[in-house]
């Protein structure tokens, strides 16, 4: 069984069909969409329309939850364009996705921890920066999930983690967005250092499983100016290089 998985596509409809053009070429069973899909300042109702016609499974993010959630005033920029882009279909079908899901017996998904949409699993946040989490702390934040594959996102950063008991975890990385900085729980940035779109692939070989991660180019030109017509030079900066603006 071979599974195509994406995530953090964030409403960038050019850097998804690359990676689909991709994938079709894999010969891959099934497509997995981890969420935080359309939340952004490119083009949140043509990619919610091409996710909704997919056929894949999908799951919801924060962004998803926040955007149904939350009050107007609470909306960072990215939802806000996605909430007024969207129509009462496209906000019904995120209503009906889930964060976390236990997708066959060996296959968990989830869009960041299966304790929360926010949560970093394979990242630590601490005041000095971002590092890979320990064995503990994936650990603990996999909250008794024992699936021989778990599938998360959310960090936009590409990893894969192999568990003292088997287990591998996979984040694809980001499919639209390649670089961020937030300030929870600590302010950090994530960097990809490259505006290529990002996914995984995920095989069972002789009953393990295996991964690879992938970059593809698009035409991340494009986007980067709508981000910038739409007021947010930073994720336009983002989009060109892969990396947040310094200061000076």
């Amino acid at each position: 069984m071979r599974i195509a998985v994406v995530t953090d596509i964030h409403g960038n409809l050019p850097a998804l069909q690359a990676v689909v053009q991709d994938l079709q070429c894999r010969g891959v069973d099934a497509v997995i969409n981890l969420g935080d899909s359309v939340s952004g300042p490119m083009l949140p109702l043509q990619t919610a329309r091409y996710l909704m016609a997919s056929g894949w499974l999908h799951l919801a993010g924060n962004h998803e939850r926040q955007v149904l959630t939350q009050r107007p005033s609470q909306w960072s920029a990215a939802d806000a364009h996605a909430h007024a882009e969207l129509g009462a279909d496209e906000l019904a079908w995120m209503a009906t996705l889930q964060p976390n899901l236990a997708w066959r017996d060996d296959i968990h998904l989830c869009h960041a921890s299966p304790r929360s949409d926010l949560e970093y699993l394979l990242d630590t946040v601490e005041p000095g920066g971002v590092r890979l989490a320990s064995a503990g702390e994936v650990h603990e934040r996999l909250a008794g999930v024992t699936a021989a594959l778990v599938l998360c996102g959310h960090t936009h950063h590409p990893r894969i983690v192999r568990t003292a008991a088997g287990q591998l975890i996979v984040n694809p990385g980001s499919v639209g967005l390649p670089a961020y900085d937030d300030e929870h729980p600590h302010w950090h940035v994530i960097e990809n250092g490259a505006p290529d779109a990002r996914y995984a692939i995920v095989e069972l070989v002789h009953g393990a499983w295996q991964a690879s991660l992938l970059a593809v180019p698009y035409d991340h030109e494009s986007m980067a100016r709508l981000a910038e017509q739409r007021g947010l030079p930073d994720w336009a900066h983002a989009l060109r290089t892969g990396y947040m603006p310094r200061p000076g």
